[in-house]
């Protein structure tokens, strides 16, 4: 699903059950990825952390619920399982980021009798 960024905001969210989420205000975007990572349906224009922090936890939704973005974005609720060629890419691009992720997550915290304590 290919769609340019600026389409995005102020389209209506709705659920695969036909509940209506709200309106596209803010998108927060990962640069070191270039993916969108949360969608907010209020603005983030706030004056303390608090406030952000209840936007972001209260009227947001991840990015990876969306199942498709055309004049409306669909999000999943729940109730359809992701298609098995969606999952393989999912698995596809993390294997694609660093192979030897898998590896290095199982080693850490291991210390040999040879390693020097810091």
């Amino acid at each position: 699903m290919a769609i340019r960024i600026s389409k995005l905001f102020g389209m209506d969210i709705y659920e695969t059950n036909a509940t209506y989420r709200g309106k596209v205000f803010d998108l927060v975007v990962n640069l070191e990825q270039g993916v969108i990572e949360t969608i907010t349906t209020q603005p983030l224009k706030v004056n303390s952390k608090q406030e952000a922090k209840k936007i972001i936890t209260e009227h947001s939704i991840p990015y990876k619920k969306v199942i498709s973005a055309d004049d409306i974005i669909l999000i999943n609720s729940g109730n359809i399982p992701i298609s098995n060629k969606r999952k393989a890419k999912i698995e596809e691009k993390e294997e694609k980021k660093d192979p030897k992720s898998n590896i290095r997550k199982k080693y850490i915290g291991y210390r040999s009798k040879y390693t020097k304590s810091r």
